[in-house]
């Protein structure tokens, strides 16, 4: 679609040794790809590490500073874009959902770290000085792997990828230590979400496939995320209808069937009620300035 919000495939970037990763500074790369500085979609999962620059990042509609020190994380299927004051530096990796599934026995591995929750407070992180030399030290060394003549190991750079994952993840070890049984309900909780949204809105509907009373899951929610279940769902609801009014082809009446209203007036009400402004406005917002 001409107008559609770009979506770019790892294949998109080679330049690394394996069809399933890409590894670079990311001076370079954003250079390389300005492109990529206005609003867009990844299928792969993304990370940078900055060490030089300043600016603003959105990433699913909500703003960051960038700057050295920080480190963000990715899914597949956010929106995101940059807008940089001043010559950002530092170390970016992409690598495709199924890099590590052949490495891992787990499939659902990458769920453990917090910061690859798809929430983007919890995707965006500034490391102590101490581990920033750590991580850099990882990032560097997988840069190299990927230099030698010799075909790249990719167990070796898998390794290193998963012990930039543990350093980054202990820095946040005090919001880690949770009841794993509560844990693992939220985690079934959001992946119901996410897969239900358009169809499930009410909290008793998740309880039910959860095995659980709607008063747990309410208190679950409040307790971990302080917010309700219900806010939740609403949530991730107006981050959909955000991310499909970005698509200038299609209609909000459109907008309004694929996330299953009863009818298009509805649907401008509820999103103007939550958003405090109607979907064409904030199409218009978000059309006009760098997707952002």
């Amino acid at each position: 679609m001409k107008n559609d919000i770009p979506i770019y495939d790892i294949q998109n970037l080679k330049a690394y040794k394996h069809d399933g990763i890409f590894v670079s500074r990311f001076g370079h790369y954003s250079k390389q790809h300005e492109h990529l500085h206005s609003a867009h979609r990844h299928t792969f999962f993304h990370l940078v590490f900055f060490t030089e620059g300043s600016g603003n990042q959105h990433i699913d509609f909500k703003e960051f500073d960038v700057k050295p020190g920080l480190i963000y994380f990715m899914i597949p299927g956010q929106v995101h874009s940059w807008s940089f004051d001043t010559e950002p530096d530092g170390y970016i990796i992409n690598f495709s959902a199924d890099y590590l599934s052949s490495f891992l026995l787990k499939p659902d591995y990458l769920e453990t770290f917090s910061f690859f929750n798809g929430q983007p407070d919890s995707q965006v992180i500034e490391l102590p000085a101490e581990v920033q030399h750590t991580i850099t030290s990882i990032f560097e060394d997988i840069l190299k792997e990927g230099q030698i003549e010799q075909p790249v190991n990719d167990d070796l750079v898998k390794t290193q990828l998963i012990r930039l994952f543990i350093e980054v993840a202990r820095t946040n070890s005090a919001t880690q230590k949770t009841n794993s049984y509560n844990h693992t309900l939220l985690k079934n909780f959001r992946n119901l979400i996410e897969k239900n949204y358009a169809q499930l809105r009410l909290p008793k509907q998740y309880a039910e496939l959860l095995y659980i009373t709607p008063n747990h899951l309410n208190a679950l929610c409040n307790d971990f995320l302080g917010i309700s279940a219900g806010a939740l769902i609403r949530d991730r609801v107006v981050l959909e209808a955000k991310r499909l009014l970005i698509n200038l082809d299609l209609r909000v009446s459109e907008i309004a069937d694929k996330l299953n209203f009863a009818d298009q007036s509805y649907f401008i009400k509820f999103f103007k009620k939550y958003e405090g402004i109607t979907p064409e406005k904030f199409r218009k917002l978000n059309t006009t300035q760098n997707g952002n």
